[in-house]
């Protein structure tokens, strides 16, 4: 959890400050992919908060309302920054792209003259140094994140980022990940439209680097969508690990059978599992009570992510 605020702090700040400098670019050079970049910072900057939002939301405890606490806030949230993503920074970014292409769009180049140093740049040069800005820091941003998913994958043995953008459930290191990982394709995208622009005059590359953008966005925020549906809906552990848990109940001292056994994920790291068991029918209430006792602690010392244990004894 302390992981996953860090990660999502470093993205707001790096993309609060970006947001404002895109927006200067913008107005200097009117680059249609200077306000797509726009866009996906604000965008980027508002999904964090939201993200922030859902991490406080989920330490509530449990309830009479909410037995199982409140731990899917956090699917939810990092669901509503997938629709916010591709609403608001993807459909916007895509629709300015298009405008231009169809209708020629304007870029025009102002001189600005930076306080103190009295260097006056270009309003290019300064998008140019804008998203070269923003490079570095998305690339600080996208690191924390990538450390924390990497901590994930190490955990869980994961073959890599493609399984674990599948398997995990701490969504919001992952949205984080994914929206840093954007930004720099978004940014680099933006660099080669305006330079194309700036050296030929033709505003087509600027609306084609904007639609790009545009799209990037909303085919990623499809997919970050769809990962975080699986989890709102209610998704059990993964099969290999699933049928790890199952063995260790199947292969407990004094159980003849289990008769049912599912997993379900209530939140980042957080499994409830629940068992039908049938046990040796010699064994009294006391004996069957202890056996229960002993099978939970063996399944959370194999899986710490389990929160709850329900075993159903089975005649």
């Amino acid at each position: 959890m302390a992981e996953s605020k860090s990660v999502v702090v470093a993205s707001l700040i790096a993309n609060g400050s970006i947001a404002v400098m895109k927006f200067v670019g913008f107005l200097l050079t009117g680059s249609a992919a200077m306000l797509s970049e726009t866009y996906q910072s604000v965008s980027d900057t508002g999904n964090q908060i939201f993200l922030l939002f859902g991490l406080r939301y989920s330490k509530r405890r449990a309830d009479r309302d909410h037995p199982f606490g409140y731990g899917k806030a956090q699917f939810f949230y990092a669901f509503l920054v997938s629709v916010l993503l591709f609403g608001v920074a993807g459909i916007e970014s895509a629709r300015k792209g298009y405008e231009t292409l169809v209708g020629g769009g304007s870029f025009h180049v102002t001189n600005a003259t930076i306080p103190v140093i009295e260097l006056t740049l270009s309003g290019a040069q300064i998008s140019y140094a804008v998203l070269l800005f923003a490079i570095a820091f998305e690339s600080w941003a996208l690191k924390k994140a990538y450390d924390g998913i990497k901590v994930q994958i190490d955990e869980h043995n994961w073959s890599g980022l493609r399984e674990a953008f599948r398997k995990t459930s701490d969504v919001t290191t992952l949205t984080a990940l994914t929206e840093d990982s954007i930004a720099l394709a978004g940014a680099t995208i933006g660099i080669v439209g305006i330079y194309l622009t700036e050296k030929t005059g033709n505003a087509m590359y600027d609306g084609i680097a904007a639609l790009l953008i545009g799209l990037l966005l909303m085919g990623f925020a499809v997919a970050l969508a769809w990962q975080n549906k699986r989890l709102l809906l209610g998704e059990s552990l993964p099969a290999d690990a699933e049928q790890r848990l199952r063995d260790i109940v199947t292969d407990a001292e004094g159980v003849e059978r289990l008769v049912d056994f599912r997993t379900v994920y209530f939140g980042p790291e957080e499994i409830v599992v629940t068992a039908d068991v049938a046990f040796d029918s010699t064994l009294g209430a006391d004996g069957i009570d202890a056996r229960i006792s002993e099978i939970k602690r063996q399944l959370t010392a194999a899986e710490p992510q389990i929160r709850k244990a329900y075993l159903e004894p089975q005649t």
